[in-house]
């Protein structure tokens, strides 16, 4: 446990690079999470609620908390009655025959507002922030969407819980910390991306923490100013398509790349599997980190849940059970009772 402090301090008073964005297993339920395109892309509202508990039984590990709502400014030309909505007994009435006549509608507008909470040991990360998107067809059934999040992120340090070994002559303080029991910095969180979707497959690209804001609590008479932090930007790359294996079932496989620099590229590998849209089950592979099983559910028109396990094959899994994820969905608006995402699946 001492070195997992030891490393954030570490990373706060000397400004060494790595992953400051939190990790997510169920993005593939909530792409607005990473790239703000997505904002507005159904015809009604789409809130989340998502908690993360990473490396159950590791103390300080990561626990993440957001809350994201988007949904268009106007109604499509599609938010009307449709198959979906008649839930007629027999036939899948979001079959293959449905996705033939799929279209990618009117050019519209799209708003969305996110809060997120990552607590890592003494670190706590808070941020807020409002999306603008527009979705502007590019094909009779394609649709280009651009977006962009503007907002503020603090991250908080409480030197009460830093710990530096008993050996150390300053044990839980260090002298390049500034004296104080909580430090916090502001800075503003900038993201933007793309994202191109229609009735069978969707490529998005986006950016996170665009604005390289100065990072570190320390002393300035005690740390070299090259040796302070800061923000780097995180770069995300998704793309999926969708198959069917019968009228009943669709296999979406995905893949998700980041990068944060000096980090070598990270890979997710997913696959999900659903029965009339309203079930699913899935599976995620992240590559040289671990292993991820998902399930999930549209109870209603309303409200839909899921929940994500996750098994690490790093040194870690000797010391932790691993990481729990719950996500509950609502679709507000959804005067039709659609029971599930024409766009974003």
């Amino acid at each position: 446990m001492r070195k997992l402090f030891v490393a954030t301090a570490v990373l706060c008073c000397f400004g060494v690079k790595a992953q400051q964005k939190p990790h997510y297993t169920q993005y593939v339920l909530n792409n607005y999470i990473l790239n703000p395109a997505v904002a507005g892309i159904e015809n009604y509202w789409d809130a989340k609620i998502s908690h993360r508990r990473q490396w159950v039984g590791l103390e300080g590990a990561p626990v993440t908390t957001y809350v994201t709502i988007h949904g268009p400014l106007s109604k499509n030309d599609y938010g009307r009655e449709n198959p979906t909505t008649v839930h007629a007994p027999g036939e899948n009435p979001r079959g293959q025959a449905y996705w033939q006549d799929y279209t990618s509608g009117k050019g519209h507008h799209g708003i969305g507002f996110t809060f997120l909470s990552d607590k890592v040991g003494p670190l706590t990360n808070t941020s807020f922030g409002a999306t603008y998107a527009y979705h502007l067809p590019v094909a009779p059934k394609t649709t280009l969407s651009m977006g962009a999040t503007l907002g503020l992120q603090s991250t908080m340090l409480d030197q009460s819980k830093l710990n530096f070994g008993s050996g150390s002559p300053f044990p839980g303080y260090d002298p390049s910390v500034a004296n104080s029991g909580m430090l916090r910095k502001w800075n503003p969180d900038i993201s933007a991306g793309l994202w191109l979707y229609s009735s069978d497959f969707f490529v998005g690209v986006s950016a996170q923490q665009l604005y390289p804001g100065a990072l570190d609590f320390s002393d300035p008479n005690a740390v070299k100013p090259n040796e302070s932090g800061k923000l780097i930007p995180h770069v995300f790359g998704t793309a999926g398509f969708r198959v069917f294996a019968s009228d009943d079932i669709s296999i979406l496989p995905s893949i998700m790349m980041r990068y944060a620099a000096p980090l070598p590229v990270g890979f997710d590998v997913n696959a999900k599997v659903l029965y009339r849209d309203f079930i699913w089950a899935g599976g995620s592979y992240r590559v040289n980190d671990g292993f991820a099983a998902m399930v999930g559910v549209s109870v209603n028109s309303t409200i839909n849940i899921g929940y994500s396990y996750d098994i690490v094959t790093s040194k870690l899994n000797t010391v932790t059970k691993g990481s729990h994820e719950f996500l509950i969905g609502f679709f507000l608006g959804n005067q039709y009772g659609d029971l599930c995402p024409r766009n974003l699946w």
